[in-house]
């Protein structure tokens, strides 16, 4: 018996115009089975309708929707429950991993809470009292394979990957029988994509749960689901087995879906991102890059000074030259925005690094810096966040000329920068706002903001993270189209390997914060030397089966206070290479494919000792480090820390062990900074007696 059934479902949004009240239809006609302990997939591009399908399962269309047809969970039509029996539904028979785990969590509330909530609302007699529900917190983090004091974090000191765990624990909270996930692997990074497909997977099958899942992504689908439904302008194109929707499909226009992400080894898309349209971008021409050196970084290192110090990039060395275009590859969180802005001069480098422009160090300050940044522009990866919403195209693109004090043919500049863009007639957009352009037509706007100043190099991080395939062949078939007419050179953030296979001249693999592996696209992306490049080619989607060994070796877990003189990856796996030196002194640079270990060269002291009072705790009597260091600031004598101790003892005594101390250093923070100091992660503001999150503004809910 079918679970969840879409039975000629037709949804219509009510907009209003200048020509009175319209209508839109979003969903024409659609008929879907999604059986009991089934998976199904739906795919499709932005604005195919197929969230607002997926969305109208649990009746969470906005007031403006109209829906004709039938949504039945079981026996029961969605449609015709009351709040209060649609309130029973949610949850409890089906629920939602919403697209965006960073926008779907309060900032302000610790996951935790977040998971108590779900379980709060919808009160059972196996969750009614709250050590019950909490338990149950507990056993919900480790399922989805996080360790269980997460719980006491809040989102913004959780990567992405954890984000979008913490957003399936929700779902999973009241134990429903159908998860509905939408784009849940969304701007991940290809390892972090794999484990929590992995995952879903792993639950789907343990469980018995019926899983609807929503990508644009068919190679992601077909990890996943057993059947794929492909919709287009709100109508269902092709639906069948997942395997044949990949390999065999009936409709071109699945054909053009399947064919939008690049086989890495495939010939025929090398240099040839696929469009809108499903054909190729055109032929890039005889446009090699030239042996004069653009740009040039040696032992660049940049350290974040906070609690213990974090050294963010180690060790760097990088060129870009003239007419090139290099891909930078790695998974989130290894050093590649952080390398990025000490290039543009926007991060502080340690003592010795050695950036040069056209042969000349960057200028730090002034005037000088002006000129280089005229000159070297950068593209930020979320189009939405980097135009103001208030702003037109033309004030957005005239922006940076206006900074310059280049004024002069003002319109023509800009006029001329669209078309480079690829957005004519120009005119047509000079008035119009970012809430009316699409993913991609936005991407181009911030792409013109750039070539408005004539630079000589892009540096473009994640520029298709956020855009559907089709929309994503076509910048980066703007970016080789730039190339080739005007001799731009580009330095590509990314994580995706595709991409690098699509445009790359060279590739650098950064892990850790250190270039592991760089050489020209071929040899990187088709004869791997370093574990980790290997394992990013496994994680990708549908590519391992067809060009390497099936069972890729496994890459250990980082951790930055590992001992030894030489990496993990040579400790683990022994040389990777016949001619690899041993796990002393130098690694040798050479022609063609450069690898290296990230712990084989010796490292810089940091410049700054970490600040007094951001030591960690040490292992014997838990927090007793911090109730020193909270008298040491308030210049309180030891006799009465002493005393204090042991009051706090007395009191808490019964509690034992890691209970214990961590209730004496919540006591002792409470006492002298306020209750709200104790969360974990939050700062105290100088002057204020509010908390700081990291990006400034105060924990109190009318600030949200």
């Amino acid at each position: 018996m079918p679970k969840l059934t879409f039975e000629d479902v037709s949804i219509t949004y009510r907009t209003s115009g200048e020509n009175g009240r319209g209508e839109v239809s979003a969903v024409k006609s659609v008929s879907l089975e999604l059986p009991a302990g089934g998976t199904l997939g739906i795919a499709g591009e932005s604005g195919s309708g197929k969230s607002t399908l997926a969305m109208s399962a649990l009746r969470l269309l906005p007031k403006n929707a109209r829906l004709d047809g039938r949504v039945l969970i079981g026996d029961t039509d969605v449609a015709k429950l009351n709040f209060g029996e649609l309130r029973a539904v949610r949850w409890a028979q089906a629920s939602i991993v919403f697209q965006g785990a960073m926008h779907s969590l309060n900032p302000v509330h610790t996951v935790g809470d977040q998971i108590l909530e779900a379980l709060e609302t919808h009160v059972t007699d196996r969750w009614r009292t709250s050590q019950a529900r909490e338990s149950r917190v507990r056993e919900l983090l480790e399922i989805v394979d996080l360790p269980t004091q997460k719980m006491k974090s809040y989102p913004h000191e959780l990567s992405g990957g954890q984000k979008q765990r913490i957003m399936i624990a929700m779902a999973l909270a009241c134990e429903p029988e159908i998860i509905i996930a939408d784009e849940p692997t969304t701007a991940l990074d290809v390892i972090v994509q794999k484990q929590i497909l992995d995952m879903i997977s792993r639950l789907v099958a343990e469980r018995g749960i019926s899983l609807l899942m929503i990508s644009h992504d068919l190679s992601v689908l077909a990890t996943a689901c057993d059947r794929i439904a492909v919709m287009r302008n709100g109508e269902l194109v092709e639906v069948g087995e997942a395997r044949m929707i990949c390999t065999e499909p009936n409709e071109p226009y699945t054909r053009k879906l399947a064919d939008a992400f690049p086989t890495i080894g495939d010939p025929a898309s090398r240099l040839r991102p696929v469009t809108r349209h499903g054909a190729g971008a055109e032929e890039p021409g005889e446009s090699k890059p030239s042996d004069e050196v653009l740009l040039s970084a040696k032992g660049v290192n940049v350290t974040y000074h906070g609690s213990g110090g974090h050294h963010a990039v180690r060790d760097v060395d990088l060129e870009v030259h003239r007419g090139e275009i290099v891909v930078l590859v790695g998974q989130s969180g290894s050093g590649k925005t952080t390398l990025a802005r000490a290039l543009m001069g926007l991060q502080p480098t340690d003592q010795g690094s050695d950036i040069r422009f056209l042969g000349k160090p960057l200028p730090e300050k002034g005037k000088a810096l002006k000129l280089f940044r005229r000159s070297v522009q950068l593209v930020l990866q979320d189009p939405s966040a980097a135009l103001n919403p208030k702003l037109s195209v033309y004030e957005s693109v005239a922006e940076g000329l206006r900074v310059q004090g280049l004024t002069t043919d003002e319109k023509a500049r800009v006029a001329q920068s669209l078309v480079d863009a690829e957005l004519s007639p120009p005119e047509q957009y000079f008035g119009a706002i970012p809430q009316e352009l699409s993913g991609g037509q936005r991407q181009r706007v911030v792409i013109a903001g750039a070539l408005a100043l004539h630079p000589e190099m892009l540096i473009a991080d994640e520029p298709v993270a956020s855009l559907d395939a089709s929309v994503r062949g076509e910048i980066l078939g703007l970016l080789l189209s730039l190339k080739k007419r005007l001799g731009l050179s580009a330095l590509v953030i990314t994580h995706d390997l595709g991409l690098a296979w699509n445009i790359a001249d060279r590739v650098a693999v950064m892990y850790h914060g250190e270039i592991v592996e760089q050489g020209t696209t071929e040899e990187v992306l088709l004869s791997p030397k370093h574990p980790y490049t290997r394992e990013l080619l496994a994680a990708a989607p549908a590519f391992w089966r067809r060009c390497h060994d099936p069972r890729p070796p496994r890459l250990p877990r980082v951790r930055s206070a590992s001992s030894g003189r030489h990496g993990r990856h040579h400790r683990r796996l022994g040389p990777q290479h016949p001619n690899e030196p041993q796990p002393h002194g130098q690694v040798p640079r050479s022609v063609g494919t450069q690898r290296g270990c990230r712990r084989a060269r010796a490292r810089p002291a940091p410049a700054l000792a970490a600040p007094r009072g951001h030591r960690r705790q040490p292992q014997g009597r838990p927090g007793e480090r911090l109730v020193r260091s909270q008298y040491r600031r308030r210049g309180l004598p030891a006799r009465r820390l002493r005393r204090h101790a042991a009051a706090r003892r007395h009191q808490l005594g019964r509690h034992g062990g890691r209970s214990y101390a961590a209730r004496r250093a919540t006591e002792v923070t409470h006492r002298f900074f306020g209750r709200h100091s104790a969360a974990r992660g939050v700062q105290r503001a100088p002057r204020c007696s509010r908390p700081l999150l990291p990006d400034g503004w105060h924990g109190c809910v009318s600030q949200l």
